[in-house]
């Protein structure tokens, strides 16, 4: 992790939180309006087409060079889409892959930002509370029918926070149980470079380099909840070695 940045990095750096801060008022006024002319048929359109206008300004206001490198043959039905979580930094660099027909799992606090919670609510993504783990898988296994009906992809940072040790932190349980649940594959992201540049809390971070590495799928299919422990301890030995450590 980043532990100082230059003159020019921090106020490049406070350029961009105003940028995404205004970037996220304009959007929420056009979504709403998008959702209310359209009674919420737009939504799979909104979100592939608005997150990587609300990110790419921001990255280029930092300083950042991003770049997507897709490892998969083959276009993935729909899945759980996991990443690595270390940094204020792991917003933009997700919003810019460009999903199709994602739905995220975050946490219930973002909604006290009005414009995460305005965005969140009309796209329908899926606000858990952590501290709470009945009410979270209840407010998980309300959202399979609509997954399946919808074909949508579910996203979720198995890490659970950004403040952990380590580059890779423990993973918990909940993508995986979903995963087995739905009978979807899971598709791990690899951001390179975001926990290097970033100094965690906020979008403070150094001008430089990262790749999000769009991994191929990891059958599920005869995966069971016996073992989950032991899927959990497999794709997070994938993380391990592409972040270049030892578990």
């Amino acid at each position: 992790m980043a532990t100082s940045l230059s003159f020019i990095e921090y106020f490049r750096s406070l350029l961009a939180m105003l940028l995404f801060m205004i970037i996220l008022l304009i959007v929420s006024v056009l979504i709403t309006l998008l959702a209310i002319l359209t009674w919420g048929k737009t939504t799979n359109w909104i979100v592939k087409t608005f997150p990587r206008y609300m990110a790419y300004p921001v990255l280029f206001m930092l300083g950042i060079k991003f770049k997507v490198i897709d490892h998969r043959k083959n276009e993935t039905p729909p899945a759980i889409y996991i990443f690595n979580h270390s940094s204020t930094l792991d917003i933009p660099t997700f919003l810019a892959l460009g999903l199709e027909r994602f739905r995220v799992v975050a946490k219930w606090e973002l909604q006290y930002l009005p414009f995460f919670f305005i965005i969140g609510r009309l796209t329908g993504q899926v606000f858990i509370k952590r501290q709470n783990s009945e009410k979270a898988i209840a407010t998980l296994l309300k959202t399979y029918d609509r997954l399946k009906r919808d074909k949508l992809n579910l996203v979720i940072a198995p890490e659970g926070s950004r403040k952990h040790e380590g580059r890779i932190g423990p993973f918990k349980k909940g993508a995986f149980r979903m995963a087995i649940d739905l009978g979807y594959p899971i598709v791990p992201i690899y951001f390179d470079g975001n926990d290097q540049l970033s100094l965690g809390g906020s979008l403070f971070s150094k001008s430089g380099e990262i790749n999000a590495h769009i991994r191929p799928a990891v059958d599920t299919s005869d995966w069971k909840i016996e073992t989950i422990e032991d899927h959990i301890a497999e794709v997070r030995g994938m993380y391990l070695k592409w972040a270049g450590v030892e578990g």
